[in-house]
Parts: structure tokens; sequence; C-alpha cells
């Protein structure tokens, strides 16, 4: 219990949880993609095993965007740039691809080989930020069997990778002519169907999980979960807010270079086990 108040460790967890707060609000993201090697490095530098730091990282980074996505997607509803006529027909595939994911594939893969399908992932994304490719003007949303089919797809990729699927839905729904305001407002509302389906998959499958650290409730470790949430859900609504006013195109592509070093992070990580 010692050792989970360390004031380093809850410091350390503060700064990643305002971080990726402020940027789930600013660019529709669940914040997963900073979370997930970030507490990989926390975990392992306090005798985690790598497999195991992985899997658990993965783990709390979507339980955290429970919270981060309330407290985004309320600062986005008041400006009414939340479709929530996608939302609708998206969510019913998301938990469907979400709990396949978080109960079956996610439980069966080592943490490694999660770690390199997380970075082919997360540079896959930074490529789509800066490739910035405009959908034809004719495209539109398919229809609802289209849409849960996406959503399923969503919630799949999105419980192997902690991510809240904002990297998939934002650029999907762009791709539909979906504005980008809009697509970042009702990414951020996706966001929540996302990880409750995904942690109950994780909490389930981790149960008779050995060796798991002090705090640790399935593949979630409470401890980070408390404090990145905490902090998350202060700065996602000053995000939110940014995200009207800043030139987000230009940030992303800043983004963008930083998630490719996160991702030669975790290749390096998982081709090491």
């Amino acid at each position: 219990m010692t050792s989970l108040l360390d004031p380093l460790l809850i410091a350390e967890l503060a700064a990643l949880g305002l971080g990726t707060g402020f940027l789930a609000g600013l660019l529709g993201i669940g914040g997963g993609m900073l979370m997930v090697p970030f507490i990989t490095i926390i975990m392992g530098h306090r005798g985690v095993a790598s497999d195991l730091a992985v899997k658990m990282a993965i783990a709390t980074s979507m339980a955290t965007i429970i919270f981060t996505s309330v407290s985004s997607v309320r600062a986005h509803h008041k400006r009414g740039a939340v479709r929530w006529d996608i939302v609708r027909r998206l969510a019913p595939g998301i938990v469907i691809g979400s709990l396949l994911g978080s109960l079956g594939v996610f439980a069966l893969l080592k943490g490694t080989v999660l770690a390199i399908v997380f970075a082919l992932f997360v540079g896959f994304s930074a490529t789509q930020m800066f490739l910035d490719r405009k959908p034809k003007p004719t495209r539109q949303m398919p229809g609802t069997a289209g849409q849960l089919s996406a959503g399923g797809a969503i919630g799949f990729i999105s419980g192997l990778v902690g991510a809240g699927g904002g990297f998939v839905s934002v650029p999907f729904m762009t791709w539909c002519n979906i504005s980008i305001h809009n697509a970042v407002a009702t990414s951020a509302a996706l966001g929540f169907p996302i990880a409750v389906a995904n942690v109950l998959g994780y909490v389930v499958s981790g149960q008779s999980v050995q060796g798991l650290p002090g705090g640790s409730f399935g593949y979630i470790w409470l401890p980070a979960l408390a404090v990145i949430a905490v902090c998350s859900v202060l700065t996602a609504p000053l995000g939110a807010k940014a995200a009207h006013n800043l030139p987000v195109k230009k940030l992303k592509r800043v983004f963008a270079s930083i998630l490719y070093l996160l991702a030669a992070y975790m290749l390096w990580k998982g081709l090491q086990g």
C-alpha cells in the first residue's frame, strides 16, 4: 500500500492524466496512444513483468476513457457538435466488437504481441494524420448494417490497443463527409460504450491471471485509473474548448510526430519479448 501512495508515482500519473485529458478533448481521442506506452514504462520501473505490464497498461488506459469521454462529450454537446444519430447506429456494433476483443482475443495474445499490434496501429494512425486525405464530396455514411459493421471493427481494434477509437472513428466519419468538428465530438461520445464494454472484458478475463501487482482488478491497475481519471476530467473540457479555437490540423501533425516515437518504443518492447 505504501508503494501505491508513492509521491513520485502519483506525480507521474497526474501529469499523464492532465496531458491525455486535454488531448482527448482537443483531438477527439481517448488518450490511449499516450497512456499505454507511459503506463508500461511506469509499471516496468516498479518490477512488473514486461508482458503483463503491456496488457495492464492497455486495460487501464481503456478504463480511464470512461471518465474522460463523459467530461469531453459534455463540453462538445453544449456546442451542439455531437451527431447522436451516428452514435446510436455505431454503438451496438462497438459493444459487440469490444467484447469479442477484450474477452477473447486480448486474453489469448501475449503482451509482447499486443505491443507490436499497438505500435503498428499507432504508426498507421500517425500517418493518417499527416496525409489528411479529403473524401469525395458525394460520399455519405453507410446504412444501418454498414454502420453496425463499422462499429464492430472500431470496438474490436480499440479493445486490442487500449484506445477510445478516435483514430478509427474520426477518419471514418470524415471519409464519409462528416465535418471534422462533428467527427471529433461524435468520437468522444463513442468513447463511452467502447470503454465500458472493453473494461468489462478486461476485468473478467484477468480474474485468473497470476502475478498481478497490488491494487489490481482483473487487468485494471486501480491506482493509475484513479489518479489519471481525476486529472483527465479536469483538462478534457479545456481541450474541447480549444478544439474550436486552435489550428487543429497543425496540432495533429505535431502530435503525429510524437506518436511515431511512442510507436517505435512499443515496437521495441514487443520485439524484445
